[in-house]
């Protein structure tokens, strides 16, 4: 055997043929997500919310329900849940404008004050505090505007996703037996007791997914709210979980979660060491949510590795941005089961997944 080919074997490469086209696939691939992104990621949104209703379904239908209806009533519960977090935070938005006018007279009281310091500390004449204040102002502005532009562009988007999603989720639940058959025949060689085997386990990754999401936007608002009030802020809860909820939105999330907080706080207590101190608390949570409370909440019931969670949360953003994060992890559990259930993908399924061995 030529050396080379020996060398390769060694590695559990018998040819470099399937080795270029599973590099050729994976091109292929990356391509079809990015461009086709408008599409899929309703989509796949829509299958996600699919997999967390089928059980309720099921159980509907198992007591007489139709499927239509069965499918319906379960759409409108989703939507009620929905609708009551909704309902409730609203509340607590509402409950924290009627203190606005309050909270605006010590912001104005402060300013002055810190503009009178400013004169008499550091020299700086009113002018001067103007024309700065002009530029910054002007400066905001733009990048106000950007950030409009962008928000409205994602709000459309999100409204047309609002319709879509909707619909495609009650179409994939009423003809789910159609989409089954569409995979015995897409895949003939595989026997159909392991396709039915892969399909339920997937079910149950995406519902442990959600749930693992919901437990860790939960640890973050308490988090968040824990931190808030022991710092005296008001309506700490509110801002908890509001910074908890944004934290979906990287980066960015985080600091705007920050703002309404830190302006409150500072105009309660007319100390600069207040918003310094919530700085300190969601830069603390922010780090534990991203290195320990998301990887673990979520890779341990998807059964994959924490590598394997943080490299699909960066490959999904890089494609598909902030829905990229989301999707693409349970893409990588549900990638560890069909591993998992193929001879030929041992070694990925090794790669993968968490505390196992090679036998």
């Amino acid at each position: 055997m030529h050396p080379k080919k020996n060398h390769l074997a060694g590695l559990g490469v018998t040819s470099v043929g399937p080795l270029l086209e599973m590099m050729q696939f994976l091109v292929f691939a990356s391509l079809l997500l990015y461009f086709g992104k408008d599409i899929l990621v309703p989509l796949c949104f829509a299958a996600l919310i699919s997999f967390v209703l089928y059980p309720v379904c099921g159980w509907m239908e198992k007591h007489g329900l139709n499927r239509l209806m069965a499918t319906l009533i379960s759409m409108v519960l989703l939507m009620l849940l929905v609708g009551a977090l909704l309902g409730l935070l609203t509340k607590q938005l509402i409950d924290f404008l009627k203190e606005w006018a309050v909270l605006q007279s010590k912001i104005s009281h402060a300013l002055s004050q810190v503009s009178q310091y400013a004169i008499d500390s550091l020299g700086i004449s009113p002018e001067q505090q103007r024309h700065w204040l002009t530029q910054v102002s002007d400066q905001s502005l733009k990048s106000f505007l950007a950030i409009l532009q962008t928000t409205l562009s994602f709000s459309a988007i999100s409204m047309v996703m609002l319709i879509l999603v909707p619909v495609y989720i009650v179409l994939i639940l009423y003809y789910r037996h159609k989409w089954v058959t569409i995979l015995y025949r897409v895949f003939p060689n595989e026997k159909k007791k392991n396709i039915r085997q892969i399909l339920h386990l997937t079910i149950a990754a995406y519902y442990n997914f959600m749930k693992g999401m919901a437990v860790v936007y939960f640890i973050v608002g308490v988090l968040n709210s824990i931190g808030l009030l022991l710092l005296g802020v008001p309506h700490a809860i509110l801002f908890g979980f509001i910074a908890s909820i944004l934290t979906f939105i990287p980066y960015i999330g985080i600091i705007v979660g920050a703002l309404l907080p830190m302006t409150v706080a500072w105009a309660t207590y007319d100390s600069i060491w207040y918003p310094i101190g919530i700085v300190g608390v969601f830069t603390f949570v922010q780090y534990l949510e991203a290195n320990i409370i998301f990887p673990f909440a979520v890779s341990s019931r998807l059964k994959v590795n924490t590598l394997t969670v943080l490299i699909a949360i960066f490959i999904g953003s890089l494609i598909w941005g902030v829905a990229g994060m989301i999707l693409f992890v349970p893409f990588a559990g549900i990638l560890k089961l069909v591993a998992d259930h193929n001879p030929k993908l041992k070694t990925l399924a090794l790669a993968l997944g968490e505390n196992e061995r090679d036998d």
